[in-house]
């Protein structure tokens, strides 16, 4: 996606051919900066802190990391290290996990000497191949789009509610649930998207708006708990959210909150779908709710936001008693009864286990 007159990928090898350069998350909307990393340190803080987010994003830096350590050691042991700091970093989001053993089943039967090489042309490989999974979604999210706008009247808006940000700042480009936004857009659909906050980190405030300003898509933010009532007096034609992970049977864990907007949506017979790229996908567990590990995040993200001073100031101000404890789960789990259907590059699948085999018979 563009930012201005310059197109830019969230995350591109360095012009040292050996670091990586990101989009440094934490200071949109207010500030654009680019970072560049060189280490394995740098990778996974960079993880861990949220300078860059998203499951697909995540998996794509995890796999340069790995390349990193493949420049300063390929051997059989600091393989297996870079394996284990990295995926301790994010325990739910699954491409993460899916990236690591892609980029250890593809280097271990290699020759130590040709690993750095091919460390980095694997990584460059998952990350355009991400690029083309999510022009499939967006593609294949644009004809339910395109479904809903022909049941209106001519010319009439098509409303969209969104939940976190999973925009082309999640993944390396396009992003999940956006990319049938921006197809949409492109296409001269009339969409109109509501982006809720998604607090406590407002990704969808600061991440999803910011991406919908730029791309000069319509667009209006709400607080969290505004979706329901929106859903009620019929201004929703359409709920889309990402995911970071989603099981074998459908059940689909999101950020916090996502569930909620779920509920609201099948109570009012809304549809709901989730765009997911299939490393996404976790075969190996069927229950979300018993198997997938939420990650309990810092109590700070609640206690303390970050914002613009009308001096311009970019600052974290506190917005509860110092005395009060915060409870910070980062993620929920949407049973897959509750999901219309899953986008994924190959088509619309249902959300369950005969779904995603009929999708994925590879898998099955």
């Amino acid at each position: 996606m563009n930012v201005g007159e310059r197109h830019y990928r969230t995350i591109w090898l360095s012009d040292d051919g050996r670091s990586v350069d990101i989009i440094d998350q934490r200071w949109l909307p207010h500030d654009f900066r680019v970072e560049t990393i060189g280490t394995v340190s740098g990778i996974a803080t960079a993880i861990r802190d949220m300078w860059v987010r998203g499951a697909p994003l995540i998996g794509v830096t995890a796999a340069y990391g790995v390349a990193l350590q493949m420049a300063d050691d390929p051997s059989d042991e600091a393989l297996d290290a870079v394996w284990e700091t990295l995926h301790e970093t994010r325990p739910t989001a699954i491409n993460l996990r899916w990236a690591l053993d892609e980029m250890r089943r593809f280097l271990k039967p290699l020759p130590k000497e040709q690993r750095a090489e091919a460390a980095y042309r694997r990584a460059s490989e998952i990350a355009d191949e991400d690029v083309a999974l999510n022009r499939a979604i967006g593609e294949n999210g644009l004809a339910v789009i395109k479904a809903i706008a022909a049941r209106k009247q001519p010319g009439e808006t098509v409303n969209i509610l969104t939940h976190c940000n999973a925009g082309w700042l999640a993944t390396v480009d396009y992003g999940t649930a956006t990319a049938p936004i921006y197809l949409a857009t492109e296409a001269g659909i009339p969409v109109h998207v509501y982006v809720d906050e998604t607090r406590p980190r407002n990704q969808g405030a600061q991440l999803t708006a910011w991406e919908m300003a730029g791309h000069g898509v319509p667009h209006t933010l709400i607080v969290d708990n505004a979706g329901g009532h929106l859903m009620q007096r019929g201004a929703i034609d359409m709920v889309i959210v990402g995911t970071d992970r989603t099981t074998a049977d459908g059940d689909v864990c999101n950020k916090i909150g996502t569930y909620l907007k779920a509920l609201a949506a099948a109570d009012n017979d809304v549809p709901f779908y989730v765009a997911l790229p299939s490393p996404t996908i976790d075969w190996t567990v069927h229950d979300g709710l018993k198997e997938i590990p939420i990650e309990q995040r810092s109590a700070d993200e609640v206690s303390l936001v970050w914002g613009k001073t009308a001096g311009g100031e970019i600052a974290q101000v506190r917005i509860s008693p110092e005395a009060t404890p915060a409870a910070n789960p980062a993620f929920d789990v949407t049973p897959a009864r509750l999901v219309t259907g899953l986008i994924t590059e190959r088509g619309i699948a249902k959300a369950s286990r005969e779904g995603l085999k009929a999708m994925f018979p590879e898998r099955a």
